[in-house]
C-alpha cells in the first residue's frame, strides 16, 4: 500500500502511471505556520495533503487579508492546479495551520502524467471543479448573507468540541469583514447566552441556537 491509496481518484490508476507518480514524487513534513507558497512565486509543485490543513488567503496592498479556502487531508490546492495549468505565478499565499504531511509532485511529473493518463487528468479536474464550486459559494455568502449568520456557521465549523481557538481578527479574515463587526456580533451572541469569550478562545454554550441562526433565511 502507498500514499496513492489514500486518494479515491488515484486508486484506479494503471500500475505504470501509479509507479511513475510515486517514484517521481516526494513526501514531506511541514511545521505549523510554514509558508507553502506566496503571491508572485512560480508554481513548481502540486501538493496533495496526507494530513493537516493549509489555509489559502489573499493579501491586499494595504495588508488586509481575505480568507479563500482550506486544503484538508485527501485534497489538493486548486490555486496551485490553476497556476500550473496556465504556467502563471501565485496570486495568493498558502500557510500551514497545523503540522502537515504532503506529497510533492513536481511540475514536470504533473504535466507528463496529465498528458499520459485520462484517470490522472480526471482526478485533477474533479478536485478543481469541486473547489471552484466552493469559491462561488464563498462569494455568494459574502455578497448575500448577513455577517451574523455567516459567523454562527463559521463558529460551528471551526469548533473542536465546544471550543474555537481564534481571535476576533482571525475570524474577521475568515469572513472578509472588519474586526469591529465580528467583536460586535460576538458580543451579541454572548448576551444571548450562545457563546462565552476569553482571550483567543470562544466557547460554544448553545450549539442548537447557533445552528438555527446559521440556517436562518436572510
Amino acid at each position: 500500500m502507498t500514499w496513492i491509496d489514500r486518494f479515491d481518484g488515484l486508486r484506479a490508476l494503471p500500475a505504470e502511471i501509479a509507479d511513475a507518480l510515486v517514484s517521481g514524487s516526494n513526501v514531506v513534513s511541514l511545521p505549523a505556520g510554514a509558508r507553502v507558497f506566496e503571491a508572485g512565486q512560480h508554481a513548481d509543485n502540486l501538493l496533495l495533503l496526507l494530513g493537516g490543513t493549509v489555509r489559502v488567503q489573499q493579501r491586499s496592498e494595504s495588508g488586509r487579508e481575505v480568507f479563500l479556502y482550506r486544503v484538508h487531508a485527501g485534497e489538493s490546492c486548486v490555486l496551485t492546479t490553476a497556476c500550473m495549468l496556465a504556467n502563471e505565478d501565485y496570486s495568493a499565499e498558502g500557510i500551514t495551520e497545523t503540522e502537515v504531511e504532503a506529497v510533492v509532485i513536481p511540475h514536470r511529473v504533473f504535466e507528463d502524467l496529465a498528458g499520459r493518463s485520462d484517470r490522472f487528468r480526471s482526478f485533477i479536474f474533479r478536485a478543481y471543479s469541486r473547489r471552484i464550486a466552493d469559491l462561488f459559494a464563498l462569494i455568494h455568502d459574502i455578497v448575500f448573507q448577513r455577517v451574523d449568520v455567516r459567523l454562527a456557521a463559521r463558529l460551528l465549523s471551526l469548533a473542536r468540541g465546544d471550543e474555537v481557538q481564534a481571535t476576533h481578527q482571525a475570524l474577521s479574515v475568515e469572513l472578509g469583514t472588519a474586526r469591529e463587526v465580528v467583536s460586535r456580533t460576538l458580543g451579541d451572541f454572548q448576551r444571548r447566552g450562545w457563546v462565552e469569550q476569553s482571550r483567543g478562545l470562544i466557547r460554544v454554550l448553545n450549539r442548537e441556537a447557533l445552528d438555527r441562526h446559521a440556517r436562518s433565511v436572510t
